[in-house]
Parts: C-alpha cells; structure tokens; sequence
C-alpha cells in the first residue's frame, strides 16, 4: 500500500495529507478528481487542521499534577533574587505557571525546536519526563523518549505542530494584555507556525514578520541558495493595548544631523517641504525670492504662516549657495526620541550566528550548542518590548542556552532595569557531557545555569558598583508524590 501511496504522491501530491500511521489519500479530494458529484463543500472551512490537533488543545487544557522542587544548592543568591530558572518539560511548567502569572508576563522570547528531522525532543509523554532522574536521561540517550521525526516518516509537519500548539496556547495566558511573544522559526514550520498563531492569538494581533541577517557570508557548496536568515513572528496579547519602544539612533542615523550655520537649536538635516498628500498646491516666495512650489503630485507640507514663521527663526534651508531648492531644517532636539524599528535586522545591529558562539566561548562553554542566538539580538526584543523603570517579567521556555536570561541581565546593567527573567529547559541529555575542575554538564538544562551563572559572574566582575540582582533560582520539576531534599515539595506559588 505504501508504494501505491508514493506513486499517487508523485502524479497528483494535493491527494496526500498527513494521517495517523503515516502518509494517507484525502478520500475527499479523489472522488473531486475523479468528477464524483458526491462531494460536497459542506465541511470545508478556513485555516489549519492536522492529525492531534483536537488532543493537542485537550492536553493544554489538562491540569497538571507535578510540582516544582527548589534546588537552593544549584542556584545563586537564592535567598534574594527574583529570576528563576526552571528544569523540566515546558509543557507542565506553563501549566503551573499559570496561577502564580498568568496574565502578568510582559515579554516572551522561544527558538523553538527548527524541525531539521534530527532527534525530536517533545513527544509529550509528561509522566515520563517528569522524573528527571538518571532513569530518564538513559531513556533519552536510548531512544525511548526521543525520537526520529524525519521526513519519511509521514508526519513531519504533524508532530511538530502537536508539540508546538498547547504549548503556544499556555504562553498566550500567560502574557499580560500589554505583552507581546517573539518566535524564532526556520523556513519549514515557518507557513504553518503563522497559521497556527493567527489561529491562538488572532491574526489581526499579529504585528510582524522580522528577517533576521544570521550570517554574513555566503555559503558557495549551497544546492540552490545560501540560506542568510533566520525568521522572527512577533504576536501581541492585545494589539490595541501594545506600545512598542522607539529603536535608538545608531553612529550612521546620527551622522546625518549636523551644524553647519551653527543654528542655536543644534545639530539638525534637511528634509523637504512637500507631501504626498494634501490639497494644498499653490507657490511661496520667500523673502530672498526664491519662489517654491510643490512638486507635481505633491502638496504642500505647510501653510504660509508656518513657512514664513520658519524662514523668519532660520529654519529653511536653501543649500550652501543660497540658491537651491529650500528644505526645512528638521532639529534633532524637535523630532521623536529613537526611530521606529524595522523588519529587517541586519548582523551589524543585532549579531550573527558566529557571535553567539563566540560569546558561548568567552564564558568557556564553545562548542556545545549548533545554533545559538547572540545577545544583541535578544536585547534588541527586550529594548523594544519592556520599560527599566518596571519590573516586568520576560519568559524563555525554550531556554536553550541561556541566552535571554543573559540579555536580561545585560539590559537591566545597561539601563538600571528591574526586568526578571524565567527560564525553562528540559534535562535533555548533552551529545557530550562537560568536565572541568570546577563542574560537570551533563544535561542542557545544567548548561543553561552555568551559562547565567557565568555570564552575571562576569558582568559582576566588569561593574563593580552595580548592586542591582545578578543571581537566579532553580527549580526542578517533580512529580507530587516527590520530597525535595531541602523538604517538601514546594508549589509554584513559592515562586
């Protein structure tokens, strides 16, 4: 049956959906073809459907019946500081979350899993997971939690999107009504990924698709393109209530104001008097008899007591000459703070791939992670999306490496900020455990602390004076019939 299925798939591919076991016929889009009149267009409806999706939003929905365990002996400054971080599979920490924030995160960032057909790490089978014991990481390194979710196996898309889904659902709840989430995603899952948040969020909450530049060479043994960029989908809880940061002027922008009549109003640049719309067309003639006029199909910016009121304070400018087409002098000190951020961020602004691992590398942890994400880049999302003067709370539950909770940190050096981050990573087995004198890594989710631990280690070490909070909490996820080793096991509202 299944060679009959890939020679259909080879003439006609819109007759193969994802099914249950596999590759299967759309018995519906057959008969189409084959012109039976039976068909109707009764249960035909707008958007995405895949095999899980009903029990996908039924496992959201499912309480969840672990706990969290402190680990005081893991962490740094526990007495104290107001970051967490979280080991144990995000599906059951976001459900736990939900009492202690739900609606009070402000910001959250995930790079989830790219779908690249290599290992697949959340099957979802929480009874599992939950125990993070030694039992549990030889049942990563063997298989039985983790599998293959290559393309052959008919279900590619599928258990992606079953993973994906409660999980994108959880973090909805769980963001304020001012908040906003930034996915990072790959071009495979990145259609249905846009379907699915229309579908969670609303499509008239979406509010952009950012290209990220994650590469500053080209890739020439490349089959057809080399692939420069990563993709950022950014979603608010509630588009009417989000208010983005402006983005800073970079050196290049603040270049372009100068002084060369040293106007008392300081550094400004020339910008014109026209407008693409308007109604008004007709000519000015400024005092040294220069006659303006907007050009054709444009209209005029302002109105004669405006122009004139600017002529008389030296606000026009008509070129070094005297002679040249007039244009008003725009003030750097009049005009908006910062500039309205764009959907292209290229490395020079917000990093590359190459400098992630080499900020891993500084910190001596290089060469664990492929694909890690480089701070600027997190901070840029940060700096757009959370004010200093706040305490607002930025989420990561695909923690990775510990990127975002180093940005935070970063930002809140920066700017004085009391932004707190919360951090979640399975114990994912590392391909190749990590010794040295001082620990030993044997998971991801251990690596994500030493990453924080290290990187506030040398923030503390370059700022000296900075008394603001540097430290974090770790808690594990445990199943409730579970003691913790400092006594029982505490619930999230500890937090």
């Amino acid at each position: 049956m299944a060679g009959k299925i890939q020679q259909l798939m080879a003439l006609f591919p819109e007759l193969i959906t994802e099914g249950k076991n596999g590759p299967a016929v759309n018995v519906d889009r057959l008969k189409a073809l084959v012109g039976d009149r039976t068909v109707t267009d009764a249960d035909e409806k707008y958007g995405l459907n895949w095999y899980g999706k009903r029990r996908a939003w039924q496992l959201a929905l499912t309480p969840s019946t672990g706990t969290l365990r402190p680990c005081p002996e893991k962490s740094v400054d526990w007495a104290t500081s107001r970051h967490r971080m979280i080991e144990g599979d995000n599906l059951e920490v976001l459900k736990l979350l939900q009492k202690s924030y739900g609606g009070r995160v402000k910001l959250i960032y995930i790079d989830p899993p790219y779908n690249t057909g290599k290992d697949f790490v959340y099957p979802d089978r929480f009874q599992e997971s939950i125990k993070n014991d030694p039992d549990w990481t030889r049942k990563g390194q063997g298989g039985e939690k983790i599998r293959s979710n290559t393309e052959a196996s008919g279900r590619f898309h599928t258990n992606w999107l079953n993973m994906i889904y409660p999980r994108l659902k959880l973090a909805r709840e769980l963001l304020c009504e001012e908040g906003v989430i930034f996915i990072s995603i790959g071009d495979r899952e990145l259609a249905n990924l846009r379907q699915v948040c229309d579908e969670l969020f609303g499509e008239e909450h979406f509010i952009a698709h950012i290209v990220w530049e994650k590469k500053y060479t080209r890739s020439n043994d490349a089959t057809w393109f080399s692939a420069n960029h990563d993709h950022i989908l950014a979603y608010a809880k509630n588009k009417e209530r989000l208010r983005l940061n402006r983005q800073e002027r970079n050196q290049k922008q603040l270049k372009s104001y100068t002084n060369p009549d040293h106007h008392p109003k300081g550094p400004w640049k020339a910008t014109p008097l026209h407008a693409k719309s308007g109604t008004n067309t007709k000519s000015f003639t400024f005092r040294n008899g220069i006659v303006w006029a907007p050009p054709k199909g444009t209209f005029r910016r302002f109105n004669d007591a405006t122009m004139q009121q600017m002529e008389e304070g030296n606000e026009i400018w008509f070129g070094e000459k005297g002679g040249q087409t007039p244009q008003r002098k725009s003030f750097l000190s009049e005009v908006k703070q910062g500039v309205t951020p764009v959907t292209l961020w290229p490395y020079q602004e917000v990093g590359h791939s190459h400098e992630a691992n080499n900020e891993l590398k500084a910190l001596g942890l290089g060469g664990i992670f492929e694909n890690p994400k480089p701070v600027r880049l997190l901070r840029r999302m940060i700096h757009l999306a959370t004010s200093p003067d706040r305490e607002e709370i930025v989420l990561d539950f695909f923690a990775g490496s510990g990127t975002t909770a180093q940005a935070v940190l970063e930002a809140n050096v920066q700017d004085g900020g009391n932004r707190r981050f919360i951090c979640v990573q399975l114990p994912y087995p590392l391909s190749r455990p990590v010794h040295d004198e001082r620990m030993t890594l044997t998971t991801i989710a251990d690596m994500t602390s030493e990453r924080i631990r290290r990187a506030a280690r040398a923030l503390r070490a370059r700022q000296e004076t900075y008394k603001g909070d540097l430290g974090f909490r770790v808690y594990r996820l445990s199943s409730s019939n579970q003691r913790s080793k400092v006594g029982t096991s505490t619930r999230i509202q500890t937090l």
